[in-house]
C-alpha cells in the first residue's frame, strides 16, 4: 500500500512560469495549464525525492473513470502517473493525448 501525504499547495510552475492555485479537493501534483509536474516524492506528498527535475507530460490513458497523465522526468528519465484533475486544460490533454 502506497503512503499518501496530502499536499495542496500553491506554486509557480517551472515550465510555464502560471501561478497554480490548491485544487481544494485533493493535492495538486501538476500545472493545470501546461500539465508539467515536479519530480519530488517517492511516496505521493512526501517530498522526499532528490531528483526535483522536470516531469514532462508525454501520453494519457485511461483510468477507471477518468485518466492518467504519463509522465517522463527530463532529469533521471524515470516514468511517473498522475491523475488527471478536474481544472487541467483539456486542449492540452488532448495535445498529448494524440502522442500515444
Amino acid at each position: 500500500m502506497k503512503k499518501f501525504t496530502r499536499r495542496d499547495e500553491n506554486f509557480t510552475c517551472e515550465n510555464c512560469n502560471k501561478n497554480v492555485m490548491p485544487l481544494q479537493y485533493t493535492s495538486r501534483d501538476h500545472c493545470p495549464y501546461c500539465l508539467y509536474s515536479k519530480h519530488v516524492d517517492i511516496f505521493p506528498g512526501d517530498r522526499q525525492n532528490q531528483c526535483h527535475g522536470l516531469l514532462k507530460p508525454i501520453g494519457i490513458e485511461k483510468f477507471k473513470d477518468t485518466y492518467k497523465i504519463l509522465y517522463k522526468c527530463t532529469k533521471c528519465n524515470q516514468l511517473h502517473k498522475n491523475i488527471m484533475a478536474k481544472d487541467d486544460s483539456i486542449e492540452k490533454i488532448i495535445e498529448i493525448s494524440k502522442l500515444n
